[in-house]
């Protein structure tokens, strides 16, 4: 089965709101075996949501709305749906009670303006709210298509949906298996390790292979659906071996968790401890760290030396190094790291010096230069430089961190 998704309300087409229920809605119809091939945000414009409704609805055999329920002149949804799929509305009596019943129970008397909401498209299934006054809609429509109505509000249409349009929708699917399998990376650019899988996976029409990224984190999904769970795992284990083999030590995590619960558990392991000394990231690795549940056993924490000054008083690197070598350069990268191992008493510890933007850099070290220095025990020293794209001062210190976890995972293995 095909669904769309259609979410109605002008303000998602501002800045202030993001759409979420539509995120929410993709995940659980793809663990149902429904494929999401279209998604649209729509605003308060009857003629323009008619004209959406017949867009989707000629390559969806199921469609989903959200929002546009409520009871004032712009919750247009019931209306443009009547007319998209040439159906007749009507007022009901006893989803006016309902509504009336709903109010009363909350102290309120019901004004007129809400009994809008007791309107029901001709041939429509009420489905109840229980955290609101907007009812949803299941409409059954020729050609075994349908038409789902639920309330915007993502504390209203959660469990509508988990409790009334799920549970309707599993009815009349197929009996499905479904397995998946998850590889996170790290260590190597989107388009490269596209070109080192793909050759293994294009040839597969199941599993489906979907690669995600973000700074310096690539994300592989395998997802197959079978008419049985043997199928569907076997299908799943045959590809994602193949994928493992060739990706190597560049996965750090096959159950989704992050990099730095991948460098803890490894550390744990080894019964060893790092220290971070961050000027560029002003925390940020530590914040890393810091967010897993336990990281205390292995992580003592920190320093934040984003001058100069704080470089030569906190963590002990020298003057002329800088003065040499500038701030951001190895030598200094590997001073900050020995410091901050021998402060706080860790096996191990990770620093990060760099430039990144928009002003800063040299010739040689331009800005989206970092250095990671790490320190390790009976004397371990090293040093890597990394360059990443200018034009995101955010983006570059993400790349930094994921960079500097990578390295010491590397290390540790």
């Amino acid at each position: 089965m095909h669904a769309a998704i259609i979410a109605v309300g002008s303000e998602l087409l501002t800045h202030t709101r993001l759409d979420t229920n539509s995120l929410y809605l993709t995940e659980k119809l793809n663990d149902m075996g429904v494929e999401v091939v279209q998604k649209l945000i729509v605003g308060d414009h009857r003629g323009g949501l008619e004209k959406a409704v017949r867009y989707a609805l000629e390559s969806a055999q199921l469609l989903i709305l959200t929002g546009g329920l409520g009871p004032t002149e712009d919750d247009l949804t019931r209306e443009a749906v009547a007319a998209a799929t040439d159906r007749a509305i009507h007022f009901d009596p006893e989803v006016c009670a309902w509504l009336e019943a709903r109010f009363q129970s909350f102290g309120r008397t019901m004004s007129e303006i809400n009994k809008r909401q007791a309107y029901v498209l001709e041939g429509a299934e009420v489905l109840p709210n229980g955290r609101g006054t907007a009812p949803g809609q299941w409409l059954s429509l020729p050609h075994n298509q349908i038409v789902v109505l639920l309330p915007g509000p993502p504390g209203e249409m959660k469990p509508m949906a988990g409790q009334e349009f799920f549970p309707r929708l599993q009815k009349i699917l197929p009996p499905l298996a479904l397995a998946t399998a998850t590889f996170r990376v790290s260590g190597i650019g989107e388009s490269d390790l596209d070109a080192l899988i793909a050759p293994i996976y294009k040839p597969y029409e199941r599993p489906v292979t979907t690669i995600l990224a973000k700074a310096g984190d690539i994300t592989v999904h395998l997802r197959t659906q079978a008419t049985t769970q043997t199928e569907a795992d076997a299908l799943t284990s045959e590809l994602a071996a193949k994928i493992e083999a060739a990706l190597g030590n560049k996965i750090y995590s096959h159950d989704g968790s992050p990099l730095e619960a991948a460098v803890l558990r490894l550390l744990e392991a080894k019964g060893q401890t790092v220290a971070v000394a961050e000027s560029l990231t002003g925390g940020m690795l530590g914040s890393r760290l810091s967010g897993i549940a336990g990281a205390s056993k292995v992580f003592v924490g920190g320093f934040i030396s984003y001058n100069n000054g704080q470089k030569q008083s906190l963590l002990g690197v020298d003057p002329w190094a800088i003065a040499e070598h500038t701030e951001v350069s190895e030598e200094v990268a590997l001073q900050m790291a020995v410091g901050a191992q021998e402060r706080a008493n860790a096996h191990w510890a990770l620093s990060l010096t760099g430039y990144a933007g928009p002003d800063g850099g040299t010739a040689e070290n331009p800005v989206g230069t970092v250095f990671c220095g790490i320190a390790g025990p009976g004397g371990f020293r090293k040093a890597h430089r990394f360059r990443y794209p200018t034009g995101d001062r955010d983006r570059i210190r993400q790349f930094a961190v994921q960079s500097a976890l990578n390295l010491l995972r590397l290390t540790l293995i």
